[in-house]
């Protein structure tokens, strides 16, 4: 009894001071907010051995140390991102004063300058931007490159995968990449051993390997949100959109995803040209320096000015916060935003909430019906906040609008891959544009304008009216966010 006892205490003075010294690590851990070290502490404390088992597997942003090592490799050997001559003097002449620094902003993060002469437009819908892509890459002469988060086995996700393999039976390099975790069906199906034996080099991005080991060499839901494609050098493809169809039929009843892409041409496809590279060399043993230190495509006279703004777990930390939020405090007049997943941290919604308070107008739409129930919650606890602030809030009802779309002012625009969530902000790599121009600035905000058509406005008094039991599960959810 006495040997039991004693056994009893050993094993519990034992996870005391694993749970002390893990309690420690959160606290030392760095580029972690004051909300997120509270929440960990909580769980390790509440639940010894759970939580410090969850810490461990969840708790902290780490791609593997080979990874990064591989990585930093990779950016220290590429060649340097190429620019216009004269950029800043052309920058000063195509972005007015008072946003130039959003843009200056967006070069410390990705190293890219925005760069003029670009043409683009808005695609219709789903199915015309991966009508788009194929028509492009069937007319593609030197190289197709191709980045999905999630690539489905679907009418569109096999409309593209034979695109490239017509493509490579002519004789065009094609590479295509998919996160392991996000394109699974489509990496462990046929159609990727079709496009393999049919000479397009295939790779998966952040490898999942046997999920047993994964969480010892790295966090295991880090993932690559990215969706890129670019084509000969000179056109490229930004939005929200996945390689499938609108049924997205891996969660069909959230159906029809709505996403908006955009077309680019121009100098413009060199910088997202350099994002994929960067993901490509560190999976794949193949230098892409010959073909990025390449004369930039000659621009078009006037066109768009824009900025690929690249951003993931390896780049500076709160660097997509520090984007949206200057985005917010930088508006005079409007404000409209789009997004499925609202998860801020204090600062973003303080931002959102202050630049109402300012006067702007300020406007933001999410869907009705999520397709993750957390994230449906905690987005909803922010709500009386923000309607009491003056922010209009409008939840879209024709099916789960994907759409991470900001307009600010009628002038500039981001477009892209990342959400409003500590997801995007701290542990997906995410690809976005950011523009100054009217013209698609005006296209964007008219889809923003029949998304909000085909919106419920969300009162302040509705919100209020909510039963006790509904806002302390949307609270409790909320608080947990910096763990989930």
């Amino acid at each position: 009894m006495i040997t039991m006892l004693h056994h009893s205490l050993l094993a519990t003075g034992l996870v005391t001071l694993l749970e002390l010294a893990l309690i420690a690590r959160i606290l030392l851990r760095p580029h972690r907010d004051p909300a997120s070290r509270i929440a960990w502490v909580v769980v390790v404390a509440v639940l010894p051995l759970l939580g410090m088992i969850a810490y461990l597997l969840l708790g902290e942003v780490n791609i593997g140390r080979r990874r990064v090592e591989r990585l930093h490799a990779v950016l220290a050997r590429m060649p340097p991102i190429p620019c216009q001559a004269g950029a800043a003097a052309d920058l000063a002449a195509a972005i007015p004063e008072p946003h130039r620094h959003l843009f200056q902003l967006g070069y410390s993060i990705s190293g890219f300058l925005p760069i003029g002469g670009n043409s683009a437009h808005l695609l219709p819908n789903s199915n015309a931007a991966i009508d788009a892509m194929v028509a492009d890459i069937d007319a593609a002469k030197d190289h197709v490159h191709v980045l999905f988060y999630i690539w489905l086995p679907d009418h569109n996700g096999c409309k593209v995968v034979d695109a490239l393999k017509r493509a490579a039976a002519r004789g065009v390099t094609c590479r295509a990449m998919a996160d392991d975790q996000g394109s699974r069906t489509i990496i462990r199906s046929e159609h990727w051993q079709a496009m393999r034996a049919a000479g397009v080099h295939v790779a998966a991005g952040l490898p999942i390997g046997n999920p047993l080991l994964r969480p010892f060499v790295g966090r295991i839901d880090l993932r690559n949100h990215r969706k890129i494609v670019v084509i000969d050098d000179r056109i490229t493809y930004c939005g929200s959109q996945n390689c499938a169809d609108p049924e997205f039929l891996v969660k069909a009843k959230y159906a029809p995803w709505v996403d908006a892409v955009m077309r680019f041409e121009g100098p413009i496809a060199r910088q997202n040209q350099f994002l994929f590279a960067s993901d490509w060399m560190t999976y794949v043993d193949e230098n892409l320096d010959e073909l990025l230190s390449k004369p930039l495509p000659v621009p078009m006279q006037g066109g768009v000015s824009a900025q690929v703004i690249g951003t993931g777990p390896t780049v500076r930390y709160s660097a997509m916060p520090e984007m949206f939020e200057s985005l917010l405090f930088a508006a005079r007049h409007e404000i409209v935003i789009t997004t499925p997943y609202y998860v801020p941290d204090d600062s973003l919604q303080n931002a959102l909430c202050t630049t109402a308070y300012r006067g702007v107008d300020a406007t933001i739409v999410f869907p009705a019906r999520n397709d993750s129930w957390i994230v449906a919650a905690a987005s909803r606890s922010y709500y009386a906040d923000l309607l009491g602030a003056g922010v209009k809030i409008f939840e879209y009802q024709g099916g789960l609008l994907h759409t991470k779309s900001l307009t600010l002012d009628g002038e500039i625009t981001l477009i892209g891959s990342a959400n409003m969530d500590r997801r995007s902000f701290e542990l997906n790599y995410e690809n976005n544009i950011l523009f100054h121009d009217r013209a698609l600035t005006r296209a964007m905000r008219e889809r923003q304008q029949d998304y909000i058509a085909r919106s419920y406005p969300v009162k302040r008094e509705a919100v209020a009216a909510w039963p006790m039991s509904r806002r302390l599960w949307n609270n409790l959810i909320a608080t947990l966010g910096p763990v989930l």
